[in-house]
This record gives C-alpha cells, sequence and structure tokens, in this order.
C-alpha cells in the first residue's frame, strides 16, 4: 500500500465505525430488527437489562446514523416499526462476526478464569 508523504488521515475508519457502534446493546438490536423483532415492546421484552430510555437513545441514534428506519402508523395505540435501511443491511455482515468473535472470546476468558 502506497500512502503520500502528506496525507493526515483526519479520524480513523476503525474508530468511525467503533463509534457508530458504541452504546449498550446496539449490535444486539440490528440482529433483532433483522429477525423480525422490530417492535419496541418486543425489543424491550428481548433485552430486560436495557431501560426505556437507554433503548429509546440506541434506536434515535441508529435512526441518525442511517441504519434503522422508523416508521409510524396512524392507529390507536400509536405502533412504530424499526428495520434495517440499504445501508443497514450492509452493516449486518459485519456486525455477525463481530457478535460471533465476542461469543468466542468470553468462552476463551470462562475457561481461564475457572
Amino acid at each position: 500500500m502506497i500512502v503520500e508523504k502528506n496525507y493526515i488521515e483526519q479520524d480513523c475508519p476503525s474508530d468511525v465505525f467503533m463509534k457508530v457502534l458504541k452504546g449498550k446493546c446496539k449490535t444486539t438490536l440490528i440482529v433483532l430488527i433483522k429477525k423480525g423483532i422490530n417492535r419496541f415492546g418486543e425489543m424491550k421484552r428481548a433485552l430486560p437489562t436495557i431501560s426505556e430510555r437507554m433503548l429509546a437513545k440506541q434506536l434515535d441514534e441508529l435512526e441518525a446514523d442511517g441504519i434503522l428506519s422508523r416508521r409510524v402508523f396512524a392507529e390507536v395505540p400509536l405502533k412504530v416499526e424499526y428495520a434495517l435501511t440499504e445501508y443497514g443491511e450492509t452493516l449486518y455482515p459485519i456486525v455477525k462476526e463481530i457478535r460471533r468473535w465476542g461469543r468466542i472470546h468470553q468462552e476463551k476468558h470462562l475457561k481461564i478464569n475457572l
């Protein structure tokens, strides 16, 4: 790889990537939504350790980053569904691998600490 002498990287691409995924359960939310668990209440039941406020914050951040889309139905009670955007779909295989590696790492450390 040839890098120009005067090249200055403003933001490390991997840091930008990590900033998008940083947060409570963001990768899990992406997987849940991909699997069809796309309503707030369903996600809350699937993630009992996350508060409603934190869940809403993480969903808002993923939407702001263009990973998720939010669709509001004009019904009573209000119905909201989340979906991966086309852009978010490109992230899914990476998230899947990160989670796989995380499980391997957890198991490794469990064996070491036993």
